[in-house]
């Protein structure tokens, strides 16, 4: 499995600062405390807040109101294709579990419908810097369709040179050679889904997809040319032990992709029917979590990667890590990014957009998707115009996910507030935590301890208005 080609051109742990790789000690004391539930943070307000009340019209304004003001940031797009060959019973995403090809190429059709109508209210032209398909298994569409689409969204708006164009492979769906194709249609970034190498692991979670495998397409996608290989890792899934976790990590290390998005499983089965199918005796202990979350850490430091925060690490001269150090980290619906805070218009059932100072989502199924579009209406069923207070909360919020750190002067100017008196509560709170080494204070700012990485999403949860009066946090996945 030895590949010496994956690793050419790429930074070594040797340019990294060795200080880097030094953890701090996670106590028993600290796990008990903070295993809790609470949201990832890629939105404020979260997904669960929004209400039917957004309505089309609602969006539709928002759309009127970006063309209006002559927006000169670029637009973000996201495209959700639901379809999967096979269902994995982890799966939290919204899906369709098919071998019928032929059902995508009706999808598409409406695609196309949906990207006229945005057109329509935004106008021709506008200019992209960021695409991200995702699903559900996006190379579930045939080369010729991926083709199409990507026509159909060239021929509506302008792709800028150097942006980000990504898309979600499945690799037991490709080859090299499509991988070839996916190169010429304009895609610069892959991401794979690998979850864990461990062949118990796979079998208990329904995704048989050899080692081999996944290191071969690296390579070729190496060859290829593509800007970044992403492998999304999944920690805290059944059969999984600290030790067979590790001998994952370390094929990671390996095969040393650009970014790695390592992930707590979420077990919800009373919201996601196929994670009924996994037995909860199988799943790993919070302590073994965390020991796989620490593994990861220490492994990826010491390999060179660079901690991004949270779930993402990068090699240190890719985009996502010098972005980090630049203070130019963002968080959207796909979780960290480079890309500026813009206006983001999402496609395909159940998808989720922000345009200004609004969410707004499509209908979850096929049908409802279907019949808004065949009735020339955008498929928005729900969504939030967010108020000056989740503005506030949400900078405050997006400041800790991303930076690490909070100056409360530029949270005071932006949006004319004094903060110690606005936040008096939540600063409260927040001594509690610098008293257990997650956060420092300062007479201007807090900072977030390299401990308080472990747990940044309950240092962020300080600050959610809705989560101080609502104890029904089990929709949300442990923080650990």
């Amino acid at each position: 499995m030895k590949n010496s080609a994956l690793n050419a051109n790429k930074t070594s742990a040797a340019e990294v600062n060795p200080a880097a790789t030094a953890l701090p000690c996670v106590t028993a004391e600290m796990l008990q405390k903070y295993d809790v539930s609470g949201p990832r943070y890629t939105s404020y307000p979260t997904a669960d807040r929004f209400v039917e009340a957004f309505t089309e019209e609602a969006y539709q304004l928002a759309l009127a109101q970006r063309r209006l003001s002559g927006a000169s940031l670029p637009l973000s797009i996201y495209v959700h294709i639901p379809f999967c060959e096979s269902l994995c019973f982890f799966c939290a995403c919204n899906k369709i579990v098919t071998k019928h090809h032929e059902r995508s190429a009706e999808y598409l059709s409406y695609l196309s419908r949906e990207i006229d109508l945005h057109v329509a209210h935004l106008g021709a032209g506008q200019t992209i810097s960021q695409l991200h398909l995702g699903g559900g298994s996006p190379t579930f569409f045939s080369d010729d369709e991926l083709a199409e689409l990507m026509a159909l969204l060239k021929r509506s708006f302008v792709f800028a040179p150097g942006g980000e164009y990504s898309i979600e492979v499945d690799p037991r769906t490709v080859d090299e050679k499509r991988l070839a194709h996916l190169a010429s249609l304009g895609f610069n970034r892959l991401s794979f889904g690998v979850q864990d190498f461990d062949a118990e692991v796979q079998k208990a979670v329904h995704r048989i997809q050899p080692a081999e495998q996944v290191f071969d397409l690296v390579s070729a996608a190496r060859s290829l040319g593509f800007d970044s290989v992403n492998v999304d890792l999944i920690y805290g899934l059944p059969k999984q032990t600290p030790a067979s976790f590790a001998r994952t990590l370390e094929q990671i290390v390996e095969l040393k992709p650009d970014r790695i998005a390592l992930y707590a499983y979420a077990h919800l089965p009373e919201r996601f029917k196929p994670q009924r199918r996994i037995d909860a005796y199988e799943l790993p202990a919070a302590a073994d979590k965390i020991a796989m979350l620490a593994n990861a850490l220490s492994d990826f430091m010491r390999a060179g990667y660079v901690y991004v925060g949270m779930d993402h690490f990068a090699l240190p001269d890719d985009d996502l890590a010098v972005a980090k150090r630049q203070g130019r980290l963002h968080r959207n619906f796909q979780g960290y990014s480079t890309q500026p805070d813009c206006d983001l218009i999402s496609l395909g059932v159940s998808a989720i957009g922000r345009v200004g100072n609004t969410y707004s989502q499509n209908a979850k199924t096929l049908e409802e998707y279907y019949d808004a579009i065949n009735l020339g209406h955008l498929p928005i069923v729900r969504g939030l115009a967010l108020s000056r207070d989740d503005l506030v909360r949400r900078a405050v919020i997006m400041a800790i996910m991303c930076q690490g750190e909070l100056q409360y002067e530029a949270i005071e100017l932006a949006y004319m507030i004094d903060f110690k008196s606005y936040f008096a509560n939540e600063l409260e709170l927040l001594a509690e935590q610098e008293n257990t080494g997650m956060v420092v204070l300062e007479e201007n700012g807090l900072q977030v301890t390299d401990m308080g990485w472990f747990f940044v999403r309950a240092i962020a949860m300080l600050f959610d208005r809705y989560l101080q009066t609502d104890r029904n946090r089990a929709r949300f996945s442990k923080i650990i």
